[in-house]
Formats: C-alpha cells, structure tokens, sequence
C-alpha cells in the first residue's frame, strides 16, 4: 500500500527542509507519496521549492539535508521509496485551500495530513498507518495531543478551547474523540473519495471531522501522538478568533446540506 502524505505549507521557511527528510524517513518499508502545497508563502519557502525541485517530482530511498540547507536524495538498501511532489499557489487560500489541493493531487491507498511546522513527530504515523493497513480495524485514525508523550505545556486558553470544542462536536455528532483540532488524521481512500469540502481556512478540521462522523460507516480510531507546539513567537499561527469560528462550524456542518 502507498501511504500519500499532504503537508500544506505556509511561511515555514526554517522548518521545511528537516520536516520532509524525516517524514520520508518515518514508515522506511512502505512507499511514501508526499504532496508538498505552497499556499503563497513570501518567506523563501516557495524559492527554496524551486530551487530544490526544479523538475518537478523527486524520488529517492534516503532522504537528508546537507550543509546548505537543501535535500539530498540517495539511496538506501531495504528502504522503500518516497516521491516528493510539489503544488504551488498563486495566492494564498488558507491551510483548508491547501489541503484541498493536496487531497485532488494523492494517488495512495491511505492519507495522512502532516503540518511543515515540526510539532508532530512523523514515527508516530506507524501505529496509526498499522490500525489502518496491518490490522485492518480501521478506516480512520485519530491523533491525540492529550495523550501523546512528550506533550509541551503552552497556553492554558488554548487546552480549554481545543477540550470545549472536541466536547461539542462529541455531543453534537456523538462521538468520544479527545482532540479534532489535531492536525494527524490517517484514513482510506475510500473515506477521502467520500469527502466533498469547502472550507478554506482552519474550519477543515472540523468539516473533514464532521463528514466522517456523519457518514455512520467508518470506524474510527484514536491514539496519543507527541506534540512539540510553538509559542506565536516561533511561528504559530492559529488565533482564537478559529477556535470561535470552530464552535460555529460545529453546528453548521452538522445541520447544513
């Protein structure tokens, strides 16, 4: 089975360049497909793209970062390989534009979304991936933040909003997930083909959450996944004004068309 990987992108210029050698190195037996999509980022990670993938597509077994700051492919015996494909967006559309994007361009037989940020660590993708494609109990897998080690204590405004939304849409689609917000989220390519989105901003967590969860079919995983988060000084970049408007998309994707 290919595992396809979207890693929507935005400013994170830094961080980009470790991120994709070590999502490419999670997984080392099972053929990656990663999706990377710019969403118009002006910090350098769009140039550092082109520079890095002037042709398009890169493959290779071994993934690493030399001392300029740019990806050497090579490879490495008994490794499967990993494609890395680039999307560009002549303006910026927002993490669920991007999302959206990466989601019309995977071929693989499972998909996971991975933030570019490194506060996801990619070797807790195994045991999601296994749920899915090893033990086959699964359609859909959950990360958790709350249950996850290591977990970096941050902001107390932003544990409460993420438990109160989470509680909401469990009541509200009768569900008993700890943490939708959370940016792992592993299933098939059934439950992605089944998917008809429309948000553009933060609100595909929730929308991506709600469809799932309507649909009554899929069964539904969840485990503890190590969060690394950043303070705003480092780069962070949801604000409170998304986790109201999460509390508003509960309600409207549960009661719209």
């Amino acid at each position: 089975m290919i595992l396809s990987i979207v890693i929507p992108v935005f400013n994170e210029r830094q961080s980009l360049a470790m991120l994709l050698a070590i999502v490419a190195g999670a997984l080392p037996g099972i053929p990656k497909e990663i999706v990377i999509v710019d969403d118009c980022s002006s910090d350098g990670t769009r140039e550092w793209l082109k520079s890095n993938f002037p042709n398009g597509a890169r493959r290779g077994t071994s993934l690493s970062v030399d001392d300029a700051g740019n990806l050497a492919f090579g490879s490495a015996p008994g490794t499967a390989e990993a494609t890395l494909s680039p999307i560009y967006h002549p303006r910026n559309q927002g993490k669920g534009g991007a999302v959206h994007s990466g989601l019309a361009a995977i071929t693989g037989d499972i998909v996971v979304i991975q933030d570019a940020d490194l506060e996801y660590d990619p070797s807790d993708l195994k045991i999601m991936y296994d749920l899915i494609a090893v033990r086959k109990v699964a359609d859909v897998v959950y990360g958790s933040r709350f249950f996850g080690r290591p977990h970096r204590s941050l902001y107390f405004h932003h544990y409460l909003a993420n438990r109160l939304i989470s509680f909401l849409f469990n009541v509200i689609y009768n569900q008993t997930l700890s943490d939708i917000e959370v940016c792992y989220k592993m299933f098939t390519r059934a439950v992605k083909d089944s998917l008809r989105l429309t948000s553009r901003d933060f609100g595909i967590e929730v929308e991506i959450s709600a469809q799932i969860a309507l649909a009554r079919r899929w069964r539904i995983y969840e485990v503890g996944v190590s969060y690394y988060g950043r303070t705003y000084s480092e780069g962070k970049k949801i604000t409170w004004r998304d986790g109201l408007l999460a509390l508003w998309y509960i309600v409207k994707f549960r009661f719209s068309n």
